[in-house]
């Protein structure tokens, strides 16, 4: 059974490291041109900001509809391109860039103010 639980955490990891890794080569092909990560100058959000920012899920809604969100998500102007990606390549892209950052802003649980 030792083996078992081994052999499945193992399987788990390869195949969330492969959607990673997927993820960073549809960044490299498709937004490296517009985005940093880790620092740089670019004319969009270094991922790294936005992997703190942001959930998974948004990334992913953002990046599919970006003139249909950018209002929504903070932006007084849109200047990303609709990329022509598939849904697991969007998907793909978001898990790489929520995987910058390990610990994530909007998961800080925020004291409560003592009342006097």
């Amino acid at each position: 059974m030792n083996r078992l639980g081994v052999f499945l955490i193992f399987l788990i990891n390869t195949f969330l490291l492969a959607d990673i890794k997927a993820g960073k080569k549809v960044y490299a092909e498709n937004c490296a041109i517009c985005h940093t990560v880790n620092g740089g100058s670019a004319l969009g959000p270094d991922f790294n900001i936005v992997s703190y920012t942001r959930h998974k899920e948004e990334i992913e809604k953002y990046g599919k509809d970006p003139s249909s969100y950018y209002e929504e998500f903070g932006y007084n102007a849109n200047a990303m391109p609709t990329l022509p990606l598939k849904d697991q390549e969007f998907k793909d892209v978001a898990d790489y860039i929520s995987s910058l950052q390990p610990f994530k802003k909007w998961m800080i649980k925020k004291k409560p103010i003592p009342s006097k």
